[in-house]
């Protein structure tokens, strides 16, 4: 079971090909096994009651079973996770492929822990975990470039859990995307904790631009796409060098958090709303009929009624075609946590379904945009005579079919939406 980032699903794939070459086979969740994993995620409180939630539900599938816990709740609250009944081994986020040896041992013993085993490292400055995936459930293949976080925004606690930036060498992720490609994968996102600081651990000043029109470069790649992105990398250099990328979608992921200048002061982000609509007006410019998401945080402490309509002003302006809506989430042991005027929980409602809302009509306002367009579509999905895909913009689009088209690049002319999926039909 995987919670939280896709460098938690990157993960976890990493740990059931490790699992397999021991001659294990993979479940599901929901089956009843012999061996549950659980890849937890503490960025929200919602996240902490999720995780306790599915260990709890794991040891009722199967009361016997072996539960092996890691990810970022175990890294922070190693205690609070060995104390759930049931909890076999509890390991944090600097080794987690340590998970094979445990059950391997637990097996050799026969029999459940009395009390959870914990392995939980110091992360600050650990190195970065060697992992290589060859395959991926999904049609888009992650691969975890970077680990680690050096930014102290107010109401992050990731960085206590993930440790400092650490970077995947160049010449590891080629090898990775290489296999990949090799594999049969179209499309390869190249993500991490904070995928914008890549190579900032390294001497010799390569970074994110250098690898990505190095993966540009692979002989069989179609797809490149990027994990969210801190917005202040959006500068025009960068976005110069991005802009000859012959196979980079034309999609980005920005964790803006907020549209307001003043409430992302507070959050002590290191950008303010206008320079980062000067700077995506210019990629605009650069890479034509490239689209943006975004993840934005409402509530924040002290945001004003204002300040809210200032990111929701930012937002419509702006365009973007998706976004990730959070209220925000009180984490102990952050800056936002201590701040005065915490917001009440029904204004944070309130505000996500009002944000929610003009994210709905900027994108019917976008719809007449793509109708009548030819786009190519990645399906990922065939059900019921339904192929599901997205293009390189990001754009969801469904065509009727009785054809198995996954992982099949069609050129679709779009011909209608419904809110939040595109249709059309296959030329």
């Amino acid at each position: 079971m995987t919670l939280g980032c896709k460098v938690n699903q990157y993960e976890s794939e990493a740990i059931a090909e490790e699992f397999e070459k021991y001659g294990f086979i993979i479940g599901r969740f929901s089956e009843k096994c012999g061996i549950y994993i659980i890849n937890t995620c503490t960025v929200t409180a919602e996240s902490d009651r999720k995780t306790r939630q599915m260990i709890r539900r794991a040891a009722r599938h199967n009361p016997s079973a072996y539960i092996l816990v890691t990810g970022c709740y175990a890294q922070l609250n190693p205690g609070k996770t060995a104390g759930i009944d049931g909890v076999d081994f509890v390991c944090g986020n600097r080794n987690k492929l340590r998970l094979i040896d445990a059950a391997l041992g637990l097996i050799a013993s026969g029999e459940k822990n009395g009390a959870a085993d914990i392995k939980v490292d110091e992360i600050r400055n650990a190195p970065i975990e060697p992992m290589c995936i060859r395959a991926s459930e999904r049609t888009r293949a992650f691969v975890k470039i970077e680990d680690g976080c050096d930014n102290r925004c107010a109401y992050c606690i990731v960085p206590e859990a993930r440790g400092s930036v650490r970077s995947k060498a160049p010449a590891d992720v080629i090898a990775e995307v290489r296999g990949l490609v090799a594999n049969g994968y179209r499309e390869i996102v190249l993500t991490g904790i904070e995928t914008a600081s890549y190579g900032k651990d390294f001497p010799d000043g390569y970074r994110l631009a250098e690898l990505i029109a190095d993966v540009d470069k692979i002989p069989g790649v179609e797809r490149i796409r990027l994990g969210s992105l801190e917005p202040s990398l959006m500068k025009p250099d960068f976005v110069d060098k991005l802009a000859k990328v012959k196979h980079l979608c034309p999609n980005f992921h920005l964790s803006m958090q907020s549209g307001s200048s003043g409430v992302l002061a507070s959050m002590k982000r290191r950008y303010n709303a206008e320079t980062i609509e000067k700077y995506i007006g210019y990629i605009r410019e650069k890479i034509p009929g490239v689209t943006f998401t975004a993840d934005i945080i409402v509530g924040f402490p002290g945001e004003t009624e204002e300040q809210y309509l200032e990111t929701e002003s930012f937002v419509r302006r702006v365009k973007f075609t998706h976004l990730h809506v959070f209220p925000y989430s009180k984490r102990p042991g952050t800056v936002a946590a201590e701040m005065e005027n915490q917001i009440p929980e029904n204004v944070k409602n309130e505000r996500l379904q009002r944000l929610e809302t003009a994210e709905r009509e900027v994108l019917f306002d976008m719809a007449g945009d793509y109708i009548g367009k030819q786009k190519e579509v990645l399906f990922e999905s065939c059900e019921d005579g339904r192929a599901v895909g997205h293009t390189p913009e990001f754009l969801e689009v469904a065509v009727i079919t009785p054809d198995d088209l996954h992982n099949q690049v069609k050129t679709v002319k779009l011909n209608g939406f419904d809110g939040g999926i595109f249709t059309g039909f296959i030329i």
